[in-house]
């Protein structure tokens, strides 16, 4: 191998900086470091394809550009720049059509729906989340399968299409059950039947079913592993906005301070501020003058100056 190729064992290398960048993201979730270190990491792939190298070296190194362009985007989704999160998901869908790799090209998909959920274009969220369960990666995996037809279930909840929420729910449990157990990207280690449980308890929400959100909620925080915190925030605020909907407000203060707790000091990403934000308000709405919504209040402003 000359110093004008690139091989294989650069590919790998590479690799592992993206894995390391994943693992920060778990941990932490999405900042401007976070961000600037996927851009570089790609600005450097990007270079090393104007060096010699074979068709499949060539096609891994675009999909480790759209990896790194995804990481940056997703970043700037917890950092509440849409706009940039958007540029960034557009220029990752391009590499991941070179890179001709059904996972990478199905990443981009499900990013691209949580990113409309969030800039609460609906429309497009469903589009996107339709390309994610008609993709190549989900036609052959049943795992993958699961990931498209959940986001899918998501986006008719948010449209108030309950009954298509609904069967697409059911057709994601079925397909995570047929899922055998094999080696896929680092970045689907997220997805299991406890991160399904999450996003079932965000569609029952969505459909008014509270009850059922929180029992989704309480199943996906049982087997939510540790060391995804962010997860397990993501879900506590699920499970608190449940039970503040059945008119539980007290236990659900409770459960919205444990968020604090389970972030251990660490600033909220930008998704997991907005679902604090929604509980604040419904919170001051059904019992604005109870001593917990005041202890309430306090937490959350020492909480927010740390941010």
């Amino acid at each position: 191998m000359t110093r004008n190729s690139v091989g294989m064992t650069d590919v790998a290398r590479i690799a592992a900086d993206m894995n390391r960048l994943i693992e920060a993201d778990d941990r932490q979730g999405g900042n401007t470091s976070l961000a600037s270190a996927a851009l570089e990491k790609r600005a450097a792939v990007l270079a090393l394809q104007q060096k010699r190298a074979g068709e499949r070296v060539r096609r891994t190194l675009y999909a480790l550009a759209a990896e790194f362009t995804t990481i940056a985007a997703w970043a700037y989704i917890d950092l509440r720049d849409l706009g940039a999160a958007q540029r960034h998901l557009h220029e990752s869908s391009t590499f991941a059509g070179l890179s001709q790799d059904p996972p990478t090209a199905m990443r981009v998909w499900i990013n691209m729906a949580m990113l409309a959920y969030q800039r609460k274009n609906w429309a497009e969220q469903l589009a996107a989340a339709q390309a994610a369960e008609a993709s190549a990666a989900a036609c052959r995996d049943p795992f993958f399968g699961s990931m498209g037809r959940v986001r899918v279930a998501l986006a008719h909840a948010t449209l108030g299409d309950g009954k298509a929420a609904q069967r697409s729910l059911g057709a994601a449990q079925d397909a995570l059950h047929r899922a055998s157990d094999g080696e896929r990207p680092r970045w689907t280690a997220f997805y299991g039947s406890a991160e399904l449980n999450h996003l079932a308890a965000i569609v029952f929400s969505h459909n008014g079913q509270h009850a059922h959100a929180e029992a989704m909620a309480h199943r996906a925080l049982a087997t939510i592993p540790p060391e995804f915190r962010r997860n397990r925030a993501l879900a506590t605020c699920q499970l608190a906005l449940a039970q503040l909907r059945q008119g539980e407000p007290e236990q659900a203060t409770r459960t919205a301070s444990s968020v604090f707790t389970i972030m251990d000091g660490t600033p909220l990403p930008g998704r997991m501020r907005t679902l604090i934000g929604d509980f604040h308000r419904d919170l001051y709405r059904l019992a604005p003058s109870t001593s917990y919504a005041r202890d309430w209040a306090d937490r959350m402003r020492e909480e927010w100056s740390r941010a």
